[in-house]
C-alpha cells in the first residue's frame, strides 16, 4: 500500500503563517462585498463572530481555505436538487430548529435527543480540513464542530457496535429532490467503528465563523476528511450502531462506481473519469490541476485503519 510520507500540496497553496493566524479576518474581508447582499438586513457585527472565540482544533490543517462565496454556493445536495448551485435557494425554508437526534441499535443510551443538549457535552472547535469531492474538485474549509468520536461514546457503544449509521431527514414537501428517484430516500451513510473514533472525523455545526448554512447541510452534518465528499452526510437526524455493515445511499445506487469505504484514492478511477487530479474549487480555469494524494493527504493519521486491506478492491 502506498502511503505518502510528505504532502504534495504545492508551496502555491501554502498560507502564510502571518494570514493563518490572522484568517477569520481575511477571509471576512475578501468575501464581505460578495456575499453582503445575501446577508438579512439586520445582519450586525456579533451575528458575524457567532464562533470568533472557538480555538483552533489540533487536526486543523495549515493551509489555505476555499472562499466562503463558492463553499456556500457549490454544493452537492440531492435532497433538494442535482444542480450544485440550486440548493443555496432551495434549502432556506427547511426548519432546523428545533432538531431531534434518534439513537438506535448497539448501544446502551438509545432514543431522542435534542441537538441542543448534544452540543452542550461536545466543546466546539475549529477544524481546517480539505474536503475532495467524487468528481474531481476539491475545496478546503474552516468547519466549526466537534471530534464524532466524542459525541458518539457518550451513548455507550456495545461490543456488538462494528459500524455506525447515519440518515438525513426526509422531508419531500420542503427537500424536493427526494421527490424523484435520482436516489432511494432517506440518503444512508455509515462507517466502520474504528474509523467513526478516528479523531479527524467530524461533525460540523458551523464554518467560517457562523451556523452552519442549510445548503451546507445544517444544522448537522458529517465530514470525514481522508474520504470522498458523498460521506460527509448532511443534515443528520437518525444515528444507529450495527454489528453489520449497512447498506449505503451511493453504494447501493452504483455499487461498481462508489464503495463502502470512498477513502480518496487516486489509484482508483470512477468508471467514468479518472481520479488522479482534482481541481482547487475557485481556482481559474487555467490553472493546472493539482494530484490527488492517498487518502486526500492525510495517510499518516489515517493509513494504519487499512492495514493488510487491498485498497483498490475494497474502495
Amino acid at each position: 500500500m502506498l502511503i505518502k510520507g510528505k504532502s504534495s500540496i504545492l508551496s502555491s497553496e501554502i498560507t502564510d503563517r502571518a494570514i493563518f493566524q490572522n484568517r477569520r479576518k481575511i477571509i471576512k474581508a475578501a468575501a464581505g462585498l460578495s456575499i453582503a447582499s445575501l446577508l438579512p438586513s439586520t445582519a450586525n457585527a456579533e451575528q458575524t463572530k457567532k464562533y470568533a472565540q472557538v480555538p483552533s482544533g489540533p487536526y486543523s490543517a495549515n493551509v489555505q481555505v476555499t472562499s466562503i462565496e463558492d463553499a456556500t454556493n457549490y454544493t452537492n445536495y440531492y435532497e433538494f436538487s442535482t444542480n450544485k448551485k440550486d440548493s443555496t435557494v432551495l434549502a432556506q425554508p427547511l426548519k432546523t430548529s428545533p432538531w431531534v437526534i434518534t439513537v438506535e441499535g448497539e448501544a446502551e443510551k438509545t432514543g431522542k435527543f435534542n441537538l441542543e443538549d448534544i452540543l452542550k457535552n461536545n466543546p466546539l472547535e475549529e477544524r481546517i480540513s480539505r474536503f475532495r469531492c467524487v468528481e474531481a474538485w476539491s475545496m478546503v474549509v474552516p468547519w466549526i464542530g466537534f471530534p464524532l468520536g466524542a459525541m458518539l461514546q457518550q451513548f455507550k457503544p456495545t461490543a456488538k457496535a462494528k459500524f455506525v449509521e447515519f440518515t438525513t431527514l426526509y422531508n419531500p414537501e420542503v427537500m424536493v429532490g427526494q421527490r424523484g428517484k435520482s436516489l432511494d430516500w432517506p440518503y444512508v451513510e455509515a462507517l466502520r467503528i474504528d474509523e467513526a473514533m478516528h479523531p479527524l472525523a467530524f461533525m460540523a455545526t458551523g464554518m467560517y465563523d457562523e451556523d452552519l448554512p442549510k445548503q451546507n447541510g445544517a444544522p448537522l452534518r458529517l465530514v470525514v476528511p481522508w474520504k470522498y465528499g458523498f460521506k460527509s452526510i448532511k443534515a443528520i437526524v437518525k444515528i444507529r450502531f450495527s454489528e453489520t455493515m449497512p447498506a449505503t445511499a451511493w453504494n447501493k445506487m452504483a455499487a461498481g462506481e462508489y464503495g463502502f469505504y470512498a477513502n480518496v484514492n487516486p489509484d482508483v478511477p470512477h468508471p467514468r473519469w479518472s481520479q488522479s487530479r482534482e481541481r482547487i474549487l475557485g481556482a481559474s480555469i487555467f490553472t493546472p490541476k493539482r494530484k490527488t494524494e492517498l487518502f486526500n493527504g492525510y495517510g499518516d493519521q489515517v493509513a494504519s485503519l487499512y492495514t493488510d486491506m487491498d485498497l483498490k478492491k475494497y474502495f
